[in-house]
C-alpha cells in the first residue's frame, strides 16, 4: 500500500491528536478574519484575565515516552484496604421504610411515575 506523506502523518499518533498543521491553521484564521493566533486571542480573551507569565511546560513526548512516565507515576500509588460496606449488620427494616423508601424508585432515579 502506497500512502502519501499526509496519510502517513494522519495515521501516526501525533497526526491524529495534535491538531491542525500550519496550512490548516492559516486557512481557519483567514476564514474568521484574523491574521495570527495572537490576534485571535487578543480579540477573544480579555487581557485582565490572562496570565502574563510563560508557562513552565515540559517538551513533547512520544507515545512510548508518555506511557513509560505514566507507568512510573502509577507505580507510586498505594493500595489500601477498603472498608466500604463493612458496617452493615443484619437488621430488621420496618416495612413502612422498606416499602416507601428503599423499594420506591422515585427516591433514587430521576424518572417520575408518569413517564414511559
Amino acid at each position: 500500500m502506497n500512502m502519501n506523506l499526509f496519510e502517513q502523518q494522519a495515521n501516526e499518533f501525533a497526526g491524529r491528536h495534535i491538531g491542525p498543521n500550519e496550512k490548516e491553521t492559516a486557512a481557519m484564521l483567514k476564514t474568521i478574519g484574523v491574521r495570527t493566533l495572537d490576534e485571535l486571542i487578543d480579540k477573544t480573551i480579555p487581557a485582565t484575565i490572562r496570565n502574563p507569565k510563560k508557562l513552565n511546560v515540559p517538551g513533547p513526548l512520544s507515545e512510548f515516552q508518555f506511557l513509560t512516565s505514566l507507568r512510573q507515576i502509577a507505580a507510586q500509588n498505594k493500595v489500601f484496604k477498603s472498608y466500604i460496606g463493612q458496617g452493615y449488620y443484619d437488621i430488621i427494616v420496618p416495612s413502612v421504610i422498606l416499602r416507601n423508601i428503599f423499594e420506591n424508585p422515585g427516591w433514587y432515579t430521576q424518572y417520575t411515575p408518569y413517564q414511559a
